[in-house]
């Protein structure tokens, strides 16, 4: 299986507090991990407007981690501007066309996700 972390998954894994389980299955059945510059976008915005604490340096966090960086393309643009309005937050919007266009399983604990269907790994926290 080949993972994209939602946003909130990937600051679990930098707080330490990704599920037990989840951390599992992820060791197991993972044959790669992406993060998606939209995940970096979206908490370096949410920093700005000081509605987030976040590692200092996510480009260290993703590194240090093993974790592959997803840039976004013009396909998943296009295919995030295509998606119904199921879901109004364009960050998961845009990680939904992602991992549509490049056939990820999404690590979310956001149960709308779903809706979409998109492969969903469902996340807990600790």
């Amino acid at each position: 299986m080949r993972l994209l972390l939602d946003t909130h998954t990937l600051l679990w894994v930098a707080e330490g507090r990704l599920g037990a389980g989840t951390r599992a299955a992820v060791a197991e059945r993972a044959e790669a991990v992406f993060v998606s510059a939209a995940s970096v976008w979206e908490i370096e915005v949410k920093r700005a407007l000081g509605r987030l604490e976040a590692p200092a340096s996510v480009a260290d966090l993703v590194d240090r981690s093993g974790f592959e960086r997803l840039a976004i393309d013009f396909d998943h643009a296009l295919e995030a501007g295509r998606l119904p309005l199921i879901h109004g937050d364009p960050f998961d919007r845009m990680l939904i066309a992602q991992a549509r266009v490049e056939g990820l399983t999404l690590a979310t604990a956001d149960q709308q996700i779903s809706r979409y269907g998109v492969p969903v790994l469902a996340v807990t926290r600790d």
